[in-house]
């Protein structure tokens, strides 16, 4: 494609096309060999570019994993640049039921009931849980910041520690415990470990996580032994029944005056509580356990100007408020801020995005417009489009910490699609934007306040992983001077 910033629809033909691209000659056994070039042989960005680049165009059909064993259809029309991929959340076009993916996990995961992330807006369901999501996290906002710091100032003393004796700090380990315990501290004041959960919890998150996403996961096993444990049948959910009784019973005691608006909200207490459970350790914490490391990498890698400049306006805003953390303080950090949402716009935790088409549509790329029939699958790759050159020009593969600045900077924000909607829209119910948008926008700017509060700067080994990075603290450079810390 050429590289050209901004979108120009008068550049595309009005007149539809059939959508370019291939299932293959013999549908199952290509459907295998292209989950293997996906998952092993080329992966996610390469298997995309090089459909782009075969077919000439950013609207294709293609097979997308898990493949036949575990979805009957996973043939897909993949919209893969910043112009076609909106159509995902164009509600008016697409239907949202049971599309979280090509295919759908038992409900036996969820206690028997399909949770808000399967359900279409049309569902009257969707608007009572997504309300209730909404009202938590509205009560609980005064809690975010005090509690974040608590919970991540001691993962920081943590990394000290850890330096001093080896010279080393996994943060992915840390991390790992510490999102679990603030998400579930900062939504319903109530910690796990104190519970008769104990420490267990994030083990437990963990193991039934796995049990939803391993038809689209790989672990590094070998590859004969991935294609058989976690690409061609389902893991039982008796296997993980207990663990997932254990999170039931902390959540239902820990989000009590939770369910009690639940109720008044017309929504069973036994329903609400599983999707509250789902959206704490699904949503929240599955996204958290990818998006914290994805940011001190990002950063890590931007190099020690780039961390003095964070430094220098994390200090500023927080001696402005009398040393203090605000809401008003953050607001004012603006490269804090950019920092972050490039890092959601560069390797977002969700990167696939579904729809069914409600009826016969056309889809617009850059270049040309496509004919798709009712009942089609839509699917959007999102680093194809959030990465897409014809937007962010000739760095679009590149993090750079500062895009979000300034008008021009302001501008692009409409092409960051991380949340399941625009950067510059807000999730409601209904619509399927995720409701803890901001919250997580929150999350990663006070990472960088607690680390860059407490570091000059940081050095770390970075190693790439299927799904995050894993970071490990090599060394820090304490700060020198700050605000006295109220």
């Amino acid at each position: 494609m050429n590289e050209k910033k901004g979108i120009d629809s008068s550049e595309a033909s009005r007149e539809p096309r059939p959508v370019p691209g291939s299932y293959g000659m013999f549908p199952f056994i290509s459907a295998v060999r292209d989950r293997l070039d996906f998952h092993y042989f080329q992966g996610p960005d390469k298997y995309f570019e090089s459909r782009i680049e075969k077919y000439g165009s950013t609207v294709i059909r293609i097979n997308v994993p898990p493949g036949p064993f575990m979805a009957p259809d996973s043939r897909v029309v993949a919209v893969l640049d910043a112009k076609s991929f909106p159509v995902l959340f164009d509600l008016t076009k697409v239907e949202k039921m049971n599309i979280l993916s090509t295919y759908m996990p038992s409900t036996s995961l969820t206690g028997g009931f399909r949770v808000c992330a399967y359900l279409d807006p049309s569902e009257p369901t969707h608007a009572k849980v997504k309300q209730l999501l909404f009202n938590v996290l509205a009560s609980r906002k005064d809690a975010v910041i005090p509690v974040f710091r608590s919970h991540f100032s001691s993962l920081l003393a943590t990394v000290d520690s850890q330096l001093m004796l080896g010279g080393k700090s996994n943060f992915n380990t840390l991390s790992d415990t510490t999102c679990f315990e603030f998400l579930c501290d900062a939504y319903y004041g109530v910690l796990p470990s104190a519970s008769g959960l104990g420490t267990s919890g994030p083990a437990k998150a963990a193991k039934w996580l796995l049990w939803q996403l391993h038809p689209l996961v790989t672990l590094g096993l070998p590859i004969i032994l991935e294609e058989l444990l976690l690409h061609m049948v389902h893991l039982p959910p008796f296997l993980v029944s207990g663990d997932y009784k254990a999170l039931y019973k902390y959540f239902s005691a820990a989000a009590s005056e939770a369910l009690d608006e639940a109720e008044r909200l017309g929504l069973p207490r036994e329903e609400a509580c599983h999707n509250l459970l789902f959206a704490t350790v699904f949503n929240s914490y599955g996204a958290m356990k990818l998006l914290l490391p994805g940011i001190l990498a990002h950063v890590a890698e931007a190099g020690e100007k780039f961390h003095h400049r964070l430094a220098a306006e994390i200090r500023a805003a927080v001696a402005d408020a009398g040393g203090k953390v605000t809401m008003a303080a953050v607001e004012k950090m603006e490269l804090t801020k950019s920092a972050v949402l490039e890092v959601l716009r560069l390797d977002t935790p969700v990167k696939r995005q579904f729809g069914r088409a409600k009826a016969d549509l056309n889809i617009e790329s850059h270049d040309a417009v496509f004919a798709v029939k009712k009942g089609e699958i839509l699917f959007g790759y999102q680093p194809c489009a959030t990465r897409d050159p014809r937007v962010f020009g000739a760095t679009a593969g590149e993090f750079v910490g500062d895009r979000f600045l300034g008008e021009e900077g302001s501008k692009l924000l409409q092409y960051v699609y991380w949340s399941n909607g625009r950067e510059t829209e807000n999730p409601s119910v209904d619509n399927k934007q995720c409701p803890g948008k901001n919250l997580a926008v929150l999350v990663g700017r006070l990472l960088l306040i607690e680390v860059f509060l407490r570091y000059d700067t940081f050095t770390a080994d970075i190693t790439k992983g299927p799904a995050a990075p894993t970071v490990e603290f090599i060394g820090v450079t304490k700060a020198s001077s700050g605000p006295d810390l109220a």
